[in-house]
């Protein structure tokens, strides 16, 4: 027997380092670690000892004999990976992150932003003992995207929150909430008064929409999450037939939690207020409009098997083109999956998702509410230099720079969607945070040689 990896997968990594045969890949000193979807195990290492079920953070890891019907596809997926996949990863080389040497006193870091990204550059900060982190963080609650940007219908997903909590109890971190850098303290007053800042702020301004009336995803995950910015629901909530433009996870989670009948409303965390609110619309169509082809849609193959396994409201994939070259490995079970929702019968339902491929939104004339899922940007006002080219800040593995003249600005380092876009999931972020406080801890190492 073995175990597999479900959907539910933050990649969190607590499950490698808890596995005592080394079965579970990509390790974070992988190549392709922060790069998958999601981690996967080698059903000809594992020994079945379920170690990694209680290390799962989010509780995603299943013996193989206790699998629904629709997590059947994440057996041919891990053998996949590891089948194709994996041996090409393992011919890159991962830096190793050094260890700040000694300055004979304490070394302070403060942290801005309090998300996953920020959380995983703490970690991998404590792992010197002479550091010292403060994290500062705008809201009076911590741990941004995966507080109020994780649907409430991925209550597995969620729980990510108590290992962020975990990294946040480490007597050597102090989390000050309800500070606004910028406003109640300048940048260069954190500078001033630490060794390194770390900005993990996120990028969570939506993207420009090109529609009149339309409504950002952020806006829409915000209001549903009791975002304390977000009290109000968006123009339209109510209205019957919605068009979600864009086709990544997000996109999905707006289809999903518009659609939702009250039964899967009861489960998921949400107000009373917003969960009557959304579950007063007993009819509602949701059109997924994806620019580009199936292959190419930002959602994940283990979000399109959730999809696929939905049994109380009708789901169908329209606009497929023909699926060639792709008879192995993972995209051989993505465009499995595809062909599986293409080749479903339409049926007639009070709730319906369609995800239209290479649509350039033709429905949204007949809707009654647009939502706009094609990404975030950095809000305006973010006190370090951006790079034009990407729209994130402008940095070298993490470390900030003119974008100009590409000089490092000294002391100054970035992590998680600041640094790379809106791009990447939940573990993403541990890769990054690496590093990011890998080129963090070579120029401290390095103005101590000097």
């Amino acid at each position: 027997m073995t175990h597999v990896v479900t959907r539910s997968c933050c990649t969190d990594a607590a499950c490698v380092h808890a596995c005592p045969v080394n079965c579970i890949h990509p390790t974070p000193d992988e190549p392709d670690f922060g790069t998958t979807e999601m981690l996967y195990v080698d059903p000809s290492v594992c020994v079945d000892c379920g170690a990694c079920v209680g290390a799962c953070p989010v509780g995603a890891i299943k013996p193989h004999t206790r699998l629904g019907e629709d997590e059947l596809p994440f057996v041919d997926l891990a053998a996949a990976y590891h089948q194709v996949e994996r041996p090409r990863a393992l011919q890159a080389a991962v830096p190793r992150t050094p260890r700040l040497v000694s300055r004979g006193g304490r070394f302070d870091v403060a942290v801005v932003g309090s998300g996953p990204a920020a959380m995983y550059a703490v970690e991998e900060l404590l792992k010197n003992d002479a550091v010292r982190v403060t994290v500062l963080e705008r809201l009076a609650e911590p741990f941004g995207l995966a507080r109020w940007g994780v649907s409430p219908d991925h209550r597995r997903t969620r729980a990510v929150r108590s290992e962020l909590s975990r990294i946040l109890a480490n007597p050597r971190v102090t989390l000050r909430t309800g500070v606004d850098v910028g406003h109640d303290v300048s940048l260069d007053e954190l500078r001033a008064g630490h060794d390194a800042v770390v900005w993990a702020g996120g990028a969570s301004a939506p993207r420009s929409a090109t529609l009149p009336g339309t409504v950002a995803a952020v806006d829409l995950v915000s209001w549903w999450n009791g975002h304390p910015e977000h009290v109000e629901p968006p123009p339209g909530i109510d209205a019957v037939d919605v068009v979600v433009v864009g086709a990544g996870n997000v996109a999905l989670d707006v289809a999903r939690m518009l659609t939702a009948p009250p039964e899967v409303l009861a489960r998921a965390e949400l107000t009373p207020r917003v969960r009557e609110r959304l579950a007063a619309t007993a009819h509602r169509h949701v059109t997924v409009a994806a620019r580009g082809p199936g292959m190419a849609a930002a959602c994940t193959t283990s979000e399109l098997i959730g999809l696929a396994a939905l049994r109380d409201r009708a789901v169908r994939v329209t606009g497929l083109e023909p699926l060639r070259g792709v008879e192995h490995g993972l995209a051989a079970h993505r465009a499995s999956v595809l062909a599986r929702l293409a080749e479903a019968p339409v049926e007639r339902s009070d709730r319906s998702i369609t995800l239209a491929l290479n649509d350039s939104a033709r429905h949204v004339g007949d809707a009654g509410l647009v939502v706009s899922a094609i990404g975030h940007r950095l809000p305006d006002g973010v006190p370090l230099p951006v790079d034009p080219a990407t729209g994130a800040l402008a940095h070298e593995r993490g470390a900030v720079v003119d974008p100009v003249t590409r000089v490092p600005l000294e002391g100054l380092y970035c992590v998680g969607w600041a640094k790379r876009g809106a791009t990447g999931f939940i573990g993403t972020n541990k890769a990054c945070a690496r590093e990011t406080v890998r080129s963090l801890l070579q120029d401290a190492n390095r103005l101590v040689a000097v």
